[in-house]
């Protein structure tokens, strides 16, 4: 897949804006809760409760969105060393239907598929 050179600054324009925001909510998302914020699991439902399901959310939230983070910088590297639009597993072309829905995809959709279904690398 060949883009032009507007293309290319273009798509390497909004990864970056993505990657700056993403980079500042998970640095707000990994900050620890304030001095004086307990948080726990009580016999009832109250405010300790709804507090600890909250920053077990943001952790979960966190966790995604350092992924996607991830890929973001990812796509910017292969912009810079040429092989934007080539998949990191099998070498073939990305289809330019994805990249555009996506343009933080690394992966075409076959090694993308298979990934979420390989059991995690340890």
């Amino acid at each position: 897949m060949t883009l032009s050179a507007d293309q290319l600054d273009s798509v390497r324009q909004v990864l970056r804006e993505r990657r700056d925001s993403l980079g500042e909510r998970v640095d707000e998302l990994g900050r620890p809760p304030e001095a004086g914020d307990a948080i726990g699991f009580g016999k009832r439902i109250g405010d300790g409760t709804t507090e600890a399901i909250s920053r077990l959310t943001d952790i979960g939230v966190g966790r995604s969105a350092e992924g996607v983070l991830e890929r973001v910088t990812r796509a910017l590297e292969k912009l810079d060393d040429g092989t934007y639009g080539v998949c990191d597993v099998c070498g073939r072309d990305i289809p330019a239907a994805r990249l555009e829905a996506m343009p933080d995809s690394v992966l075409c959709v076959g090694c993308a598929a298979a990934s979420v279904d390989a059991p995690p690398r340890r």
